[in-house]
């Protein structure tokens, strides 16, 4: 096998005494696992899971957040300028690294920014652009120069949502009646990413009075959470003309239509305290969203470039890990005997993400996440399956440490993509240090989802496949 033992400290693997542990008591059994087995397995497996999960304590945190502060802005300025240039450091062949820094420094400057940009937007048919012409004639007027209002294309295209840039300062959503699904899934997007919005409920001219209250009184309710009840408007941007009767003199009647005025006023109301009371919030708050764009940016090219470099240290590991398996098909290593193999992955994998662990750290954490894989039921799951794969090729299950081996590459490839997810998570400036090196619930999902992104059966057959190729090398 072509993989060199540089590292003294690789003695086992991380998934080695998962599968020498769960074979020997699983016998016969492996091949008799359908897929409806399979699933009953992770299902239980991750019921185990959340029960134990319920009884931790999680904090709500309300998604009607306090003012930005210019200083959270800075210092996410300064943040995304340590990522860059961890990124240059890291890639220095990437040549867009300068245009990043040119972006960034010119979104510093935006903080003193004196214009403000109001934003009409909402689904089709609500009456945007009819409320852009009421206000451009009502209320723009009287404004500040530096003022503009715009209007935008329809948000949705039927259920699917558009991108919503983050340009803005105000918003207005507009509805015309209670929201969907999807506007209040837009809405709590937007307000997480800390969008100023007016929440507008046009054409209540079409309801009686009744309904009007009602209609209105149930957004209140809904957007409880992320507005206030004075962020909640009714208006009427364009009413509908009223047909007028009037009596003359001679007992006849004549009829006509009459255009009513657009009924504006608490919205114009509102929307003048807010800018010229929040003006600074908006600009540092829209500020703040770019940012946060270029941030993410930076963040999505770093990690691919670690990905790229993490990824053959995880195969490397796998197939130490399948050969000291295969080897060895003793059951009688327990857990914290594979911590060293496991420690080291972890060690290693903490480097290129810069996730700083000592060796008991990183032997610590390799038993966490052991226990974890456990109690999901991935290592039983997964070795079954395995397991079935092979007793279905006689020629191929000769071997006797074959479950064992290749149960083994496969869980320690799990244990390492389920890092770098969990890792490529993490704020590019956090190092991990002291005592709580993960959080649980965080790496359990993420075990989840990797596991279950892995499990499809081409893949399982050509991992088979390929791991058998690497222990008919060592049998050899």
């Amino acid at each position: 096998m072509a993989v060199a033992l540089r590292k003294p400290i690789l003695v086992g693997g991380i998934a080695l005494s998962f599968g020498l542990w769960l074979i020997d008591s699983l016998g016969e059994s492996v091949a008799s696992l359908d897929e409806l087995g399979v699933w009953g397995v992770i299902t239980l497996g991750t019921g185990v899971w959340l029960w134990q999960r319920r009884g931790a304590k999680t904090v709500e945190l309300s998604p009607i957040a306090s003012p930005l502060e210019r200083e959270t802005v800075e210092k996410t300025i300064a943040q995304t300028e340590v990522a860059i240039a961890k990124l240059e450091t890291e890639v220095p062949a990437l040549d867009n690294t300068a245009q990043l820094r040119e972006g960034l420094a010119q979104l510093s400057l935006e903080l003193d920014r004196q214009d403000i940009q109001v934003a009409v937007t909402g689904g089709k048919g609500v009456g945007k652009s009819r409320l852009v012409e009421a206000l451009a004639a009502q209320w723009l007027p009287q404004q500040s120069p530096h003022l503009s209002l715009q209007d935008t294309p329809s948000l949705f295209i039927g259920d699917e949502l558009k991108e919503v840039t983050p340009t803005a300062d105000l918003l207005l959503f507009v509805t015309s009646g209670d929201l969907t699904d999807t506007e209040f899934q837009t809405l709590q997007k937007l307000k997480s990413d800390r969008q100023r919005i007016l929440l507008i409920f046009n054409k209540q001219d079409q309801y009686l009075p009744p309904e009007r209250a009602i209609i209105l009184q149930k957004l209140r309710q809904r957007v409880a959470e992320i507005l206030t009840g004075e962020d909640v408007i009714g208006i009427s941007a364009f009413p509908a003309p009223v047909k007028v009767r009037q009596h003359q003199a001679d007992n006849s009647v004549q009829e006509w239509m009459e255009e009513q005025k657009p009924d504006l006023s608490i919205l114009t109301e509102k929307l003048s305290h807010i800018v010229t009371q929040e003006a600074q919030q908006l600009v540092w708050a829209t500020t703040f969203r770019k940012v946060g764009q270029v941030k993410v940016e930076v963040k999505n090219l770093l990690n691919q470039s670690r990905r790229d470099r993490a990824l053959p240290i995880i195969e490397q590991y796998q197939w130490i890990a399948a050969a000291a398996a295969f080897a060895n098909p003793l059951p009688a290593l327990d857990l914290l005997a594979t911590a060293a193999i496991s420690g080291q992955l972890i060690g290693d994998l903490g480097e290129i993400y810069q996730q700083k662990f000592s060796l008991s750290q990183a032997q610590s954490s390799a038993k966490t996440l052991g226990n974890l894989m456990l109690k999901l039921g991935l290592v039983e799951l997964s070795t079954q399956t395995i397991g079935g794969i092979l007793k279905s090729n006689a020629i191929t299950y000769i071997a006797g440490g074959g479950v064992q081996g290749v149960s083994a590459a496969y869980l320690t490839r799990l244990a390492g993509l389920s890092l770098i997810e969990y890792f490529q998570e993490q704020e590019i400036s956090q190092n991990t240090s002291g005592e709580q090196l993960f959080n649980l619930d965080r790496l359990g999902d993420t075990l989840q989802k990797v596991f279950q992104q892995n499990q499809r059966m081409a893949f399982l057959q050509d991992f088979v496949s390929q791991a058998l190729g690497k222990l008919r090398l060592v049998a050899s």
